[in-house]
């Protein structure tokens, strides 16, 4: 299993979020979130905003699933342009379902 952290713009969070319904992909967890990345925010006149809005979208996958998944958000979330976001994966060990005590996705 591989957990998918994937910041991005606010504005596109609803479009990646359907994207992945369509793709088979139906539970992730949605936060709202403020960071800056390699731009370390933007100049407007003399103000610098260094913490910019930004959604972060977690879900966990099964291994050959995460090529599919990580496709879904960079497709849906793209702009174009600086400040899109960041995708992380990382590995998940174990899961468990709280109510069932049941292991695994």
């Amino acid at each position: 299993m591989k957990m998918i952290r994937a910041i991005i713009r606010p504005e596109r969070a609803d479009t990646v979020a359907d994207s992945l319904s369509e793709g088979g992909f139906f539970a992730l967890t949605r936060l709202d979130v403020f960071g800056r990345g390699k731009q370390m925010g933007i100049k407007v006149g003399n103000v610098v905003y260094d913490s910019l809005p930004k959604t972060e979208l977690m879900m966990v996958v099964e291994d050959d699933l995460l090529e599919k998944a990580v496709s879904i958000i960079q497709e849906s979330a793209r702009t174009g342009n600086i400040g899109d976001g960041k995708i992380f994966v990382t590995p998940v060990e174990e899961s468990y379902t709280i109510r069932t005590g049941e292991r695994g996705l």
